[in-house]
């Protein structure tokens, strides 16, 4: 078994992975690696074929193999080193590191390490449909990689159950190839996704949208053959009467991403149980030294330009916990979702920090204000799930903190 050591080891070779690896190097650190487990870089960039990429980042519109050869080219002038088709078996809190690839094991020793996992699919276990395991249910992801990338479509009459993004773009990608998508199906009031998705992918190819729907049960045996769908209620549960059945022969499901976080697990790296990724400080520092996250791994963003940018600090901050750079640190203050916040990243921040945190709303609202502690007091038009709102804290902003505080309160309030 090969043994090496390494400046800064990247765990994940996607937009976050690639943005933290491009940032170390660019800090002046000469061994920095990128491990993916994948045959090329890039992440599932490459089957996201539509645009909407790099609009903030980049100020142009991309698409999601451009967004990618853009990160992938300057890691690569930049001399960023990468283990393609490898897969990190382990990991240990003193940041050590082994590698299964097709040419054996490898022991990485990493002074700092940088968690860029992604996220994956919620799937049909996660849901306990009712029906026979037909063919034609795949979840949206897996059908995007089949259409744009193999040339293959999954179905010619499809259902998509859930309005994530990805589920609402395959609605127009399978329209513009011929199918006939019957409905998006979601069981709340909104849809889940981004507006421009719902305007853009669904209400200009009057594509049916069944707010407050569910579907019940999967009807086939050797392929799907309908589905029945019903309205629920406030708890989510299905109105006896409302059933009603729908032919397809395709079943989609665009039902929520989970980060994934089963290396972080298994070294006890503490998660956000509503997040589902890693407790971090402003530096994207989890509770273990030396070893910091970014991206969907951290929490499913709504867009990759904000993937790359929080994985930019992740890995700028790994690069000076290599070079024993990392300052002692500041009193800490804990952030609380209250009123209407489902989490905000980071969980930590350090007094006297300039740092942006990401806050997720549970509702929608509308003439809301967003109030961290007493030192933030920002009026919002309007704030929705899908959309996180990024909220930026100054030096100036904790200079209104009086006394010592352990803990801080973070709402979003109605102004009515």
């Amino acid at each position: 078994m090969s043994r090496e050591e390494v400046d800064v080891a990247v765990i994940g070779g996607g937009p976050a992975g690639l943005a933290a690896a491009v940032k170390a190097r660019e800090a002046g650190l000469d061994n920095v690696i990128v491990i993916e487990r994948s045959e090329y870089l890039g992440g599932l960039l490459d089957q996201c074929i539509h645009n909407g990429f790099g609009l903030f980042y980049f100020g142009e519109d991309l698409t999601g193999p451009e967004y990618g050869r853009r990160f992938i080219e300057k890691a690569s002038d930049l001399g960023v080193k990468s283990l393609l088709n490898s897969m990190v078996v382990r990991l240990s809190p003193d940041r050590k590191l082994l590698i299964s690839s097709h040419t054996g094991l490898t022991s990485l020793s990493a002074k700092s390490v940088v968690l860029a996992m992604g996220c994956r699919e919620r799937t049909r276990g996660s849901l306990c449909l009712s029906g026979t395991r037909a063919a034609g249910i795949l979840t949206a992801g897996t059908a995007q990689r089949y259409v744009n990338i193999y040339g293959y479509i999954p179905g010619r009459e499809v259902v998509i159950l859930g309005s994530g993004d990805v589920g609402m773009i395959m609605a127009r990608r399978l329209t513009l190839e011929g199918a006939t998508v019957k409905a998006v199906v979601e069981v709340l009031p909104y849809v889940g996704g981004l507006i421009r998705n719902e305007v853009q992918c669904l209400y200009d190819f009057n594509i049916p949208l069944l707010l407050e729907h569910t579907v019940t049960e999967i009807h086939g045996s050797e392929r799907v053959e309908a589905v029945t769908v019903a309205r629920v209620d406030k708890k989510w549960n299905p109105i006896a009467g409302t059933e009603r059945v729908i032919t397809c022969d395709t079943l989609l499901l665009s039902v929520g991403l989970i980060p994934e976080n089963e290396l972080s697990r298994s070294i006890g790296v503490e998660l956000d149980p509503v997040s589902g990724g890693p407790v971090v400080d402003s530096a994207m520092e989890t509770s273990l030294s030396g070893i910091f996250a970014g991206g969907n791994v951290l929490h499913v963003n709504d867009l990759v330009d904000n993937v790359s940018r929080e994985a930019e600090l992740a890995g700028a901050s790994a690069a000076a916990f290599a070079k024993e750079e990392i300052k002692q640190r500041k009193p800490r203050v804990r952030l609380i979702a209250g009123e209407n916040v489902r989490y905000a990243v980071p969980q930590v921040v350090s007094i006297g920090d300039d740092v942006t945190l990401s806050v997720r709303v549970r509702e929608p609202a509308e003439n809301v204000r967003l109030k961290v502690g007493n030192i933030i007091n920002q009026s919002l038009r309007v704030v929705k799930p899908s959309q996180i709102v990024p909220v930026i804290v100054t030096a100036e902003d904790w200079s209104k903190i009086n006394g010592v505080v352990y803990e801080m309160l973070i709402s979003c309030e109605s102004r009515r």
